[in-house]
């Protein structure tokens, strides 16, 4: 069945072929054929985007076109076929990245505020504070691809990896993985691979344990993926390896990839 809906579209005269469009796409909807990129199947599309940071020359687009739904069911197991692995089973669509709002700090040297370091003093919880809970963050930033791979709140630490929906999704998150821990936070479908900054965390770091916290959403798999690659690339094997996956609703599952 067709719809009008968003959908990528790619202009073929500026497509040079280069392929950093490829990894953005958690769906596997985009491919290099011909040297040029195109959509493998209309259905694998979300249309949210994803790839278009990604493209140097311009070429993708997000257009309103006539076109079949998305199959996330059948985009996530042409993924898993590609991958070599078995296919998830997913019983309805689940997606969707909530932004995080940033506090102001200053940096040394210039540069955006918001990803300045800074470390707190974290609350201390004894229950008899009937206020707002505290905050238990020691340490800014947050976000992957802000910190710094010898930031000084990353040694001898216990490093959370979550993925961004975790946070709003798990009603425990703040006090089950931020008190006394590390916190690195992303959307592997939003900012493509981790796999090269987080191997460089391992490497210089001196991390004593991580801890991955995603989605059950198949799309969310991929930043338990880049863990372990950039951990395998890292050539850490003294490392204890933990996968947490939150369902939609907020229950608490364990589970994981071979090798975590």
């Amino acid at each position: 069945m067709k719809i009008v809906r968003k959908i990528i579209e790619i202009d073929e005269e500026l497509c040079d072929g280069c392929g950093q469009c490829v990894p953005s796409c958690a769906e596997g909807a985009l491919q290099i054929i011909g040297g040029k990129a195109k959509v493998v199947t209309d259905s694998y599309c979300d249309g949210l985007g994803a790839c278009l940071g990604e493209c140097p020359t311009g070429a993708l687009r997000i257009i309103e076109r006539e076109a079949a739904e998305f199959d996330e069911q059948a985009a996530m197991a042409f993924v898993t076929k590609q991958k070599g692995g078995a296919a998830l089973p997913v019983d309805k669509p689940g997606a969707g990245c909530p932004g995080a709002a940033m506090a102001a700090f200053k940096t040394q040297g210039g540069g955006c505020p918001g990803s300045g370091e800074a470390t707190f003093t974290q609350a201390c919880v004894d229950g008899s504070n009937a206020g707002p809970s505290p905050s238990l963050l020691g340490h800014w930033p947050l976000q992957i691809k802000l910190i710094q791979p010898d930031a000084p709140f990353l040694r001898d630490a216990d490093l959370v990896i979550a993925a961004d929906c975790t946070a709003v999704a798990y009603p425990d998150f703040h006090r089950e993985f931020v008190g006394g821990k590390t916190v690195m936070m992303g959307c592997p479908k939003f900012d493509g691979d981790y796999a090269p900054r987080l191997a460089e965390v391992f490497r210089h770091s001196g991390v004593k344990s991580v801890t991955v916290v995603r989605m059950e959403v198949p799309c969310c798999l991929g930043i338990a993926e880049a863990t372990r690659r950039g951990l395998a690339a890292s050539g850490r094997e003294d490392l204890e390896l933990r996968e947490v996956i939150i369902g939609r609703q907020g229950a608490k599952m364990t589970g994981g990839l071979p090798g975590f």
